[in-house]
């Protein structure tokens, strides 16, 4: 079986939110690789695809397990996807480090949205959903999107990277578009606005 077939079908769970305590902890390392794993997998393509996101952890839907899917463009707007067990993520260190401030968002903190500089090559390992070994390079948005989910299974929301200030206006963002997103949401979708 193909990830692929994963990326079918599905269904949509409510995404946690900053503040549940699943978002700050680490999680546990998978070690079932079963039918149930892969389950998970398929409901969390469906959820971040109903979500429109790039990337989600099992955190985000309010498990403690060591796995994120993605669906990202890379710096060549080649779109890369998979689900990545039990990940590490090195970046380059040194000369070879450069740094790229853009802007991110979270879907467990919808709405809100600040730079914030990470580097701009990222290098993922883990295993697949049926414990084979997986490495996936990553440039531009899918380097930002391997660290962020990477950090999530790691108790680590990006908002703890932001200065107190930069973390007032991320979340003077949210509050102010709060009103749109459903305790249950994207299970019940977004609420339309004037512009929609």
């Amino acid at each position: 079986m193909a990830i692929e077939e994963l990326m079918t079908g599905g269904t949509v769970l409510r995404v946690t939110r900053w503040g549940e305590a699943v978002m700050h902890a680490e999680t546990k390392p998978v070690t079932e690789f079963d039918d149930d794993l892969r389950s998970l997998v398929a409901d969390m393509f469906a959820t971040m695809r109903a979500a429109q996101g790039v990337g989600l952890a099992a955190t985000q839907v309010g498990r403690d397990l060591s796995l994120f899917v993605y669906q990202c463009p890379d710096d060549d707007d080649v779109v890369h996807h998979g689900a990545i067990c039990n990940p590490v993520v090195t970046t380059p260190t040194g000369k070879e480090r450069s740094l790229d401030s853009t802007d991110e968002g979270c879907l467990s903190y919808p709405g809100g949205y600040q730079a914030l500089a990470r580097p701009d090559v990222a290098t993922c390992t883990g295993v697949d959903p049926w414990g084979e070994p997986v490495t996936v390079r990553g440039t531009g948005l899918l380097a930002r999107c391997l660290q962020h989910e990477t950090d999530h299974l790691n108790g680590i929301v990006f908002g703890d990277r932001l200065s107190s200030r930069a973390f007032r206006k991320l979340t003077e963002q949210k509050d102010a578009v709060a009103h749109l997103y459903p305790d249950d949401w994207p299970v019940t979708p977004k609420k339309k606005t004037a512009d929609d």
